[in-house]
C-alpha cells in the first residue's frame, strides 16, 4: 500500500497533521524521509499525541512501500560507503592471584577435595516439618536418635569434616577477603595476600569508584560489577 495524503496513515489524525508542521513536515514525501531517520522518528513519537512507536512502526511499512526503489539506492550507497573495521580482539586479563607458598596452595587442594564430599547438614526432621527450614541446628532431645548416632540417620556437624586451618576462612582463590563500603577503606590493604568484596548497601556509583581505586592499586575486587 503507498501512501499518497496524509489520511493513508492509520491513527494520522488532524491535530497531528498540525502537529508535524509545527516540525517542518508538510507533506507525504517529508514524512517518508523523517520516518527513515532514527532522531526524526523518536522526535515524532515525542511530539504527536496519542502516537507511540507501534504506530510510527506501521507508517513505516507503509513509507517503504511507497518509495522502495528509493530506499533501495539509499542502502545501496550507504553499504558501499560504509568501511567495515574490525575492532581488534582484547586481550584475555587473567584474575590477579595471591601469592601462595607451596604448603598453603597443597591446602588449598586438599580443601576442595574435602567440600567435594562433605555431606550436607540439614536440621533434624527438616523433611517432616516445612516451618523447621533446612539450616543447621544440634539436636539436643534426650531421644533424638540422630544425636546418638543410630544407624539410617542424617550425618551430624563434626570436627572430622573440617579442613586445613592453615586455609580455613580463605577464598577459593586463597586470597583473605575483606569488607569495604568506601574507597578509604582500600587503605592498608595487601594486594599480595587479600582481596576485597564491596559491601552490598553499596550503591554504584560508590561502587564504581571503589573499583576504579583498586585497579589502580592492583588490588582485587571479588564481586565486581563490570
Amino acid at each position: 500500500m503507498s501512501a499518497k495524503n496524509f489520511k493513508d496513515f492509520p491513527g494520522l489524525s488532524d491535530e497531528n497533521i498540525k502537529e508535524l508542521a509545527t516540525m517542518g513536515i508538510n507533506s507525504v514525501e517529508e514524512l517518508n524521509a523523517a520516518l527513515a531517520d532514527e532522531e526524526k522518528v523518536k522526535e515524532i513519537i515525542k511530539t504527536l499525541s496519542g502516537v507511540g512507536p507501534k504506530t510510527v512502526m506501521k507508517w513505516q511499512s507503509i513509507a517503504n512501500d511507497s518509495a522502495p526503489a528509493a530506499t533501495e539506492s539509499k542502502k545501496a550507497a550507504k553499504e558501499d560507503k560504509t568501511e567495515i573495521v574490525e575492532e581488534p580482539a582484547k586481550a584475555y586479563v587473567p584474575n590477579k592471584k595471591p601469592e601462595l607458598d607451596d604448603e598453603a596452595a597443597t591446602d588449598l587442594a586438599k580443601r576442595a577435595v574435602i567440600s567435594g564430599r562433605r555431606p550436607a547438614f540439614k536440621r533434624q526432621e527438616w523433611f517432616r516439618y516445612s516451618k523447621l527450614g533446612e539450616n543447621w541446628r544440634r539436636p539436643k532431645g534426650i531421644h533424638s536418635k540422630m544425636r546418638r548416632h543410630m544407624k539410617r540417620r542424617p550425618p551430624m556437624v563434626d570436627i572430622g569434616f573440617r579442613g586445613p586451618a592453615s586455609v580455613r576462612g580463605l577464598h577459593p582463590s586463597g586470597f583473605e577477603e575483606v569488607m569495604v563500603y568506601n574507597t578509604d577503606g582500600l587503605n592498608g590493604i595487601d594486594p599480595k595476600s587479600q582481596a576485597v568484596r564491596i559491601g552490598g548497601t553499596v550503591g554504584t556509583k560508590k561502587r564504581l569508584d571503589i573499583q576504579a581505586k583498586a585497579d589502580e592499586l592492583g588490588i582485587r575486587v571479588l564481586n565486581r560489577m563490570v
